[in-house]
């Protein structure tokens, strides 16, 4: 098997249970708006959308993917968003960047991304990104699944001067349907770790994209899973597909994902920066205890030398809230977005 043997046996040693439930989505129809062809730097990979490229823009947000996924996956929200945002106040020129992370998507492909390959290096990532770049730092970051985790990385060594005295603290976190304490798997039916000893069960050289997901399929995966996993695959020197991530990274990450806790952060958020946490209705992975712990953190006093939180309920949705509600969370989202007279 060309997929490592050390992949499949942390699998079987290191995954207790699963954190999330892949739920079906699929890539939404993009519009005709502006997006820069992708960027390969020695850091990160990455798109920009920008509704008007020829005027500078007047803010910035990242946008971070969740576990195997890739900043694609956000492009037409992200379009859709920055065009709400602009309606609401013209004056306002977003620069939304879908970053592809570390070991993810054309990330993977980039060399220099050495472990430990867990939250706070793929929160440097971004850090060494603006530096490479010489971008200013990103007003606001959006973090889906284990995304979200980066950003309130992000934030919290921002804070501590971990990134160095240029470092400037966002003003907004947007942490979509990701658990910021360590992630209970009781209640989850283990779905993650089914994909990921699945992927690690196969060579890393196959067929076609159509193999593997009639592979799935016959496992008994559903078909919107199937192909979202598919939609993984890259073209390799034989003919054949191969994964776009790294899958050992990708497990190191997942369990860095599950272990971490940023509890403390929400509990002490820095003096102007809003986290706001969305949580999906029927999302399978929140215990009651953390969302009443977070709905108390979003009911406290503000206070003129601390930050807050805000926490937002996306109905009618599961795990994968940009495709089972976009409009939904546009609604949540674009009304309580970082508003041009705070950049």
């Amino acid at each position: 098997m060309a997929v490592s043997l050390r992949a499949s046996s942390s699998l079987r040693t290191r995954l207790l249970s699963s954190t999330s439930v892949y739920s079906p989505w699929r890539l939404l129809l993009s519009s005709s708006i502006h997006s820069d062809a992708p960027h390969q730097t020695q850091t990160l990979a990455f798109d920009e959308i920008q509704l008007s490229p020829e005027k500078p823009p007047t803010a910035t947000a990242f946008i971070l993917h969740g576990l195997l996924g890739s900043g694609r996956n956000w492009r037409s929200f992200s379009r859709t968003l920055a065009s709400e945002l602009q309606s609401r106040s013209p004056s306002d020129g977003w620069k939304m960047v879908l970053v592809d992370l570390r070991n993810h998507g054309r990330s993977a492909g980039i060399k220099g991304f050495d472990p430990p390959h867990n939250m706070s290096t793929a929160a440097k990532d971004l850090a060494d990104l603006v530096k490479a770049r010489g971008w200013p730092w990103p007003d606001v970051v959006v973090g889906h699944s284990m995304g979200g985790k980066v950003a309130l990385d992000f934030a919290e060594s921002c804070s501590h001067g971990v990134y160095g005295d240029s470092a400037v603290l966002p003003k907004q976190l947007w942490v979509l349907d990701s658990v910021p304490g360590q992630v209970e798997t009781d209640n989850s039916d283990g779905e993650v770790e089914k994909v990921l000893q699945m992927l690690a069960s196969l060579p890393s050289s196959l067929p076609s994209r159509k193999w593997v997901v009639d592979h799935m399929l016959s496992l008994g995966f559903s078909k919107s899973l199937s192909e979202w996993i598919g939609s993984n695959l890259k073209k390799d020197d034989n003919d054949h597909v191969t994964w776009a991530f790294d899958l050992q990274a990708a497990i190191d990450m997942f369990n860095s994902y599950r272990e971490r806790s940023y509890w403390t952060l929400l509990e002490h958020p820095p003096k102007d920066l809003e986290i706001a946490i969305v949580q999906a209705e029927r999302s399978d992975r929140w215990d009651p205890d953390d969302v009443q712990r977070l709905k108390a953190l979003a009911k406290r006093e503000s206070r003129p030398d601390a930050g807050k939180v805000s926490l937002h309920v996306l109905p009618n949705s599961g795990h994968w809230v940009h495709v089972d509600n976009p409009k939904g969370l546009l609604e949540i989202m674009a009304p309580n977005f970082l508003s041009a007279d705070k950049n």
